[in-house]
């Protein structure tokens, strides 16, 4: 495992030596949230939880790190001999990967003494915000695919070899059943997918010549780029006279087919299962790539497309049409001398920013006749939720809005899991298959209405009454504190 507690901004080390000076055994509560889904989606899928419990069993700094920090003449002696004894102590809860989450729950939440929680903000959000982004990206690529193949070739146009690791990672998650990562396969243990560049097939004497070789090769695994020179004239053509020639001496691969890269995908996927079908191929892959993304694969789909492997690389890998995931990290509450917590708030101009203050949790609300989402419920730590009781939701925004779930018509489902306790990883991460097909448990959870891409229908993130009041309370103390004196 990488030591990466450098990946910080200087200022969370900066607020880590005035909390060592000032205040460093005051344990607080930070909640990582977001605000809005991405691509004007209803929902986000959670993802990176692995690499955070990596990042913080390994937390600690080396005797370089000190050394460097020392150079910057910002730190005392004091703060950096501290340091070399920093570890991790507190308490970490969240949302399990592969789990839907929506804005303004806390999907993790930490509880620790204020100067390891400081330090932990920044590369908890660069880990997270990373892979929910490409996780929901990918969810809503699989969505539109169907039951059709979907690989993730996206490594070469990622901003970085660990954007195109992780990301490979989260796009498995989200419903991917390969990458052309061979890399993220060894580390993650997921499939790894391709079939060749078109330099193969111009290396050769002739498009005949590269398709025989190949086929040579891999006779098991036989996917043909026909769109080197012409796909219909040249590139079907000589694919189909190397199939048929594999077949009269026997060969019987587990997979074949073609790729097309370039061209109308329709019009030349329709036109190709034509040609494999009458020269009796009819069980041949048509595969796809060329700047592919969810949008593009609907499209291709109401017209006829023939494809039923698609290969989804720049606009997946770098979520190229919303390219950042809005994850913060803010203060909800501290701890008292007897336990308890004083909830603290976030207020701003903007509604959307102020924060729901107190230690939380989260309740997933699940229909128990049609197995759907009714809404998750966050109330406080405190607060005694069950099934066997008459619950009210409403709306914190809209509050007229109010439904009334009848005692044993729902089943409650925790969102934020323990993670750490005291320091020490109390969580076995499962493996990517086992996260890839809790993603879609969950998604199947969503009414087809907030599946749509246009105007989907928003679950609903509902407060208790308890936290409501709260929060209002919070607000107006500090209104009226600020009240001009007659």
């Amino acid at each position: 495992m990488r030591n990466l507690t450098l990946l910080t901004d200087l200022y969370e080390l900066t607020m880590l030596q005035g909390y060592h000076r000032n205040r460093n055994d005051e344990v607080v509560v930070f909640d990582m949230f977001f605000r809005a889904n991405p691509f004007q989606s209803s929902y986000s899928i959670m993802a990176g939880l692995k690499q955070v419990m990596d990042y913080i069993e390994n937390l600690h700094f080396s005797d370089a790190d000190v050394d460097y920090l020392r150079s910057l003449k910002l730190f005392d002696e004091d703060f950096l001999h501290y340091l070399k004894d920093f570890r991790f102590t507190g308490d970490i809860y969240a949302a399990e990967e592969g789990r839907l989450i929506f804005p303004h729950e806390p999907i993790l939440k930490v509880i620790a003494p204020i100067a390891q929680a400081q330090l932990i903000e920044t590369a908890v959000l660069n880990i997270i915000n990373h892979q929910c982004l490409i996780a929901t990206k990918a969810s809503r690529v699989a969505y539109v695919a169907g039951d059709d193949r979907l690989m993730e070739f996206g490594l070469r146009r990622a901003q970085g070899p660990d954007a195109g690791i992780y990301g490979a990672r989260a796009a498995v998650i989200g419903g991917f059943h390969a990458t052309s990562n061979v890399l993220a396969g060894q580390m993650f243990d997921i499939p790894v997918a391709g079939t060749h560049a078109h330099s193969w097939i111009m290396s050769f004497p002739s498009e005949y010549d590269a398709f025989k070789a190949y086929a040579n090769l891999y006779p098991n695994a036989c996917i043909l780029l026909v769109d080197t020179y012409n796909t219909l004239k040249s590139g079907l053509p000589n694919a189909i006279r190397v199939f048929a020639e594999m077949r009269d001496a026997g060969i019987k691969p587990e997979t074949y087919g073609i790729r097309l890269d370039s061209g109308d995908l329709a019009y030349l996927s329709k036109e190709a299962r034509k040609m494999l079908d009458a020269a009796g191929f009819s069980d041949a892959i048509i595969s796809a790539s060329n700047d592919l993304d969810e949008n593009l694969i609907l499209t291709l789909k109401a017209q006829g497309a023939r494809v039923n492997a698609w290969g989804v690389g720049t606009n997946l890998i770098t979520a190229k049409d919303n390219p950042s995931f809005g994850g913060v990290y803010k203060l909800s509450a501290i701890r008292a001398a007897d336990g308890s917590y004083k909830p603290k708030i976030k207020l701003s101009d903007n509604p959307a920013k102020i924060t729901n203050p107190g230690n939380k949790k989260v309740y997933r609300i699940i229909d128990k006749d049609t197995g759907k989402l009714r809404a998750d419920y966050i109330c406080l730590e405190h607060e005694q939720i069950h099934e066997g009781m008459e619950l009210v939701l409403f709306d914190p925004t809209n509050t007229w809005k109010r439904t009334i779930l009848s005692p044993n018509t729902y089943t409650l489902k925790k969102l934020l899991q323990p993670i750490f306790i005291d320091g020490e990883r109390v969580y076995d991460a499962p493996s990517i298959p086992d996260i890839r097909a809790r993603c879609k448990r969950e998604l199947d959870l969503l009414w087809s209405e907030s599946r749509r891409f246009l105007n989907p229908q928003l679950p609903y993130v509902d407060l208790s009454q308890e936290l409501y009041d709260l929060r209002n309370t919070l607000y107006f103390e500090y209104f009226n504190r600020r009240k001009p004196t007659p």
